[in-house]
């Protein structure tokens, strides 16, 4: 799935002309998540493909995906491992793509602990919905990635004052991208209804817990602020797990 850069950063008025204040710049953020995540996702899949060549069979992947009849046998670690799984090179190469242009800009605006947060939202919710609604073993990255697919579209609109025309713009991109990706997915053999479900866990969460800018003054300048309290991102993450959590829940104990 390819998905370019996405949100914008508002940038900062630095021109001093008579009667203007200026914008203080934020201090700029390094997406280590984003890194971490990827070479995680790398390490793993570089595992899948020796397991495959040494002993015949993709070991990781077997231990991992989403397999319904082994998550109804106890195995819910499955909600949450297939994000580091991929089926081929072509299909960790897309995912890693988008993680890194997409999810980096992302993390530069929520913060390392709420982008973690956030990308975690995407894959549980994502797979809680595959798990109800398709019977096949699924494994990858979408559903975290759409996930942030998710988020992108509740932070600009959230944010459209401060953004101004860029937000329509740029939130009209995320909602082409987001259906031309799913009209890719009702190709045979991809999960679509992962896709959709990491969409959600992304809204839910952003809603609840990502940014919202203001601008305040501080001295003869301005201040870009984030009133979203750190606090709120647990009612993001909360929500996710309460919501998709039962749904699952209400699948096992049936």
């Amino acid at each position: 799935m390819n998905i370019p850069a996405g949100s914008p950063t508002p940038p900062p008025d630095t021109e001093n002309e008579p009667g203007l204040v200026t914008i203080e710049p934020r201090e700029p953020v390094t997406p280590l998540v984003t890194y971490i995540l990827l070479t995680v996702t790398v390490i793993v899949y570089a595992a899948q493909f020796f397991s495959e060549i040494l002993l015949g069979t993709d070991v990781p992947a077997l231990l991992g995906m989403k397999i319904n009849e082994l998550i109804i046998a106890g195995q819910w670690w499955r909600f949450i491992t297939p994000m580091f799984l991929h089926g081929s090179l072509l299909h960790i190469g897309f995912n890693m793509y988008a993680l890194l242009s997409f999810g980096s800009s992302l993390e530069r605006e929520f913060g390392h602990a709420r982008f973690l947060g956030l990308y975690l939202a995407g894959a549980f919710a994502g797979n809680v919905i595959s798990f109800l609604l398709s019977p096949n073993p699924s494994l990858g990255a979408s559903t975290a990635i759409f996930g942030l697919l998710g988020a992108e579209a509740v932070f600009l609109y959230q944010n459209r004052e401060l953004f101004g025309g860029r937000a329509r713009a740029a939130l009209q991109s995320v909602l082409t991208i987001a259906g031309i990706n799913f009209l890719i997915g009702l190709s045979p053999g991809i999960d679509n209804w992962g896709h959709f479900g990491g969409l959600l866990g992304g809204l839910v969460f952003t809603y609840l817990s990502g940014p919202l800018f203001e601008l305040r003054e501080s001295g003869e300048e301005l201040e870009l602020v984030d009133t979203n309290a750190p606090n709120q991102v647990w009612l993001g993450a909360l929500a996710v797990l309460l919501i998709f959590g039962a749904a699952a829940a209400g699948k096992l104990l049936a």
